[in-house]
């Protein structure tokens, strides 16, 4: 176990009207408690850190106890951008830690062996991060005019978790501080100084939350896993 985790949830959830998807149930147990699960069962993983909005801070670590999750070592409160939330998370971390995961609270439905593929790749590279190929012809589009398609066999779709070493992450969030940048994507502070990253294959289900009708399609494919599982 040397693996920490920041698992983001302090998003303001503006597209599912009104609703906190953190807080949204699947099969009865909410989206960050799936999240929370799913590090829980990996072998790899030392401590799990929630970084959240102030208000559900005292409600996370209630579902903590509830659901028995006893990796959480700490809830933090986020920041005005993802970059800073995980920041904040980042400095909670374990001197014992030598890998360092980031993973979007709203993304409940990843596998812990998944988890581990993409713990086990970074290992060997300086990170690496879960993704899957885009199915769809993809255009790159200036002022509603087309520019370029770019060979689809060469994109992914970029999913959570990004994992990396440790002293590659701190030096790239020392990167970000230093030269004023928020990135939207963990990956990009590896690859704002020079990491090499592998694309970890996982799969579609791995879906992120955001608007009502995702949490329509993430029951489903729960569902369809448990079926999976009881055959």
């Amino acid at each position: 176990m040397d693996t920490s985790v920041i698992i983001v949830s302090a998003g303001n959830s503006s597209r599912m009207n009104g609703t906190d998807k953190q807080f949204s149930e699947i099969d009865g147990i909410p989206v960050i408690v799936h999240s929370m699960l799913a590090f829980e069962k990996c072998k790899s993983i030392l401590e799990i850190i929630v970084s959240t909005k102030k208000e559900n801070m005292d409600i996370i670590k209630e579902l903590a106890d509830k659901y028995n999750i006893t990796k959480l070592a700490h809830v933090t409160e986020g920041g005005n951008t993802r970059q800073e939330s995980v920041f904040n998370g980042i400095r909670k971390i374990s001197d014992h830690a030598k890998m360092i995961a980031v993973h979007d609270g709203a993304r409940p439905l990843v596998k812990p062996e998944h988890i581990e593929k993409t713990i086990s790749d970074a290992r060997i590279f300086s990170g690496a991060v879960l993704g899957v190929p885009v199915k769809d012809t993809i255009k790159v589009v200036s002022e509603g005019l087309i520019m370029d398609t770019p060979p689809r066999s060469s994109l992914y779709i970029t999913q959570t978790p990004q994992i990396f070493k440790r002293s590659v992450y701190m030096r790239g969030m020392e990167f970000a501080l230093r030269n004023g940048l928020d990135f939207t994507d963990d990956c990009q502070l590896a690859e704002a100084i020079g990491a090499k990253i592998c694309m970890t294959t996982g799969d579609y289900t791995n879906i992120k939350i955001t608007t009502p009708e995702d949490i329509a399609i993430a029951k489903i494919l729960f569902d369809e896993r448990k079926e999976k599982c009881s055959e």
